[in-house]
């Protein structure tokens, strides 16, 4: 195929020696599979601020550590080097999540290099050396759901543990190989100490799970993970090997309605937003 523009230096420099195919395009990146030597990999290639479609970007952005105070004034001015610093921070923080995960033990693609601002990392392959499907793409049986679902709650508390939410976790940025689960897309990912929407998007992880899941095993649907695990993290008591159970009790007496209203929202745009995924599939 033709080399597309954001490949082209690292098949110049020798990075990447073949591009096999586009894997998938999207609003905030295209993949395409590649040969480096003996290994076939994945390549990221991120799109620019204005051609992407993620919203409400600075939600996400809270809380991260700009490199140095020059950076960080010019992204408060909102001005051409502000953004600019933005673009390089958005990036950089799904090659630091990735790094920091793989290390903490949680199954994400290995991470290999980042190359004029490409991310290289492993394809995820099924049992036939394919590319992993997603998980809406794979029909479970009640034992499996069940199964998995055990699993992603454990892969969620390992990544708290070691203070980042996914932010955006769903069945289509979750690939199935012959393992299970890999967690994939993590441009987004949340400041769990740093960021006052961090309940809100860890609670949206955990929901999108219990939903997806709950499709084929039903009895998820009642469990009320998100509390349990958000209120042992703020009280220290987190820890890998926590026994939950999915029960939490709520205080009716002191409902708070402007978080209610919030969590309304946040279903509105989770909705739109899994729209925009369904039309960006269609295209791809």
């Amino acid at each position: 195929m033709k080399i597309p523009k954001g490949l082209q230096p690292l098949v110049d420099d020798g990075i990447v020696d073949a591009v096999v195919r586009r894997l998938k395009s999207g609003k905030e990146a295209s993949i395409f599979i590649v040969a480096c030597g003996n290994e076939i990999r994945c390549a990221k290639v991120y799109k620019e601020a204005e051609h992407r479609g993620f919203h409400k970007l600075a939600q996400y952005q809270e809380g991260r550590k700009t490199r140095n105070s020059r950076d960080a004034r010019a992204m408060g001015r909102k001005g051409r080097h502000g953004r600019k610093v933005q673009e390089t921070e958005w990036k950089n923080a799904e090659v630091d999540a990735l790094y920091r995960l793989a290390n903490a033990g949680v199954r994400v693609p290995r991470p290999h290099m980042v190359y004029e601002g490409v991310l290289l990392m492993e394809l995820v392959q099924d049992e036939e050396g394919n590319p992993a499907p997603r998980l809406n793409e794979v029909t479970l049986t009640a034992e499996q759901a069940l199964r998995f679902h055990g699993f992603m709650i454990s892969q969620i508390v390992r990544m708290l543990c070691v203070g980042l939410i996914h932010g955006d976790l769903s069945e289509y940025n979750v690939l199935m190989d012959v393992n299970g689960p890999v967690i994939i897309d993590l441009p987004q990912a949340v400041d769990a100490a740093g960021n006052n929407n961090a309940f809100r998007m860890l609670a949206r992880d955990i929901n999108n799970m219990r939903e997806t899941f709950g499709k084929t095993a039903p009895e998820l649907l009642t469990s009320e993970y998100a509390h349990e695990i958000w209120q042992r993290y703020e009280a220290g008591d987190l820890k890998l090997d926590s026994v939950l159970t999915g029960r939490f009790a709520r205080d009716a007496a002191n409902a708070d309605v402007a978080a209610v209203m919030r969590q309304i929202d946040d279903e509105r745009w989770e909705a739109e937003e899994r729209q925009r995924r369904a039309v960006d599939r269609e295209r791809a």
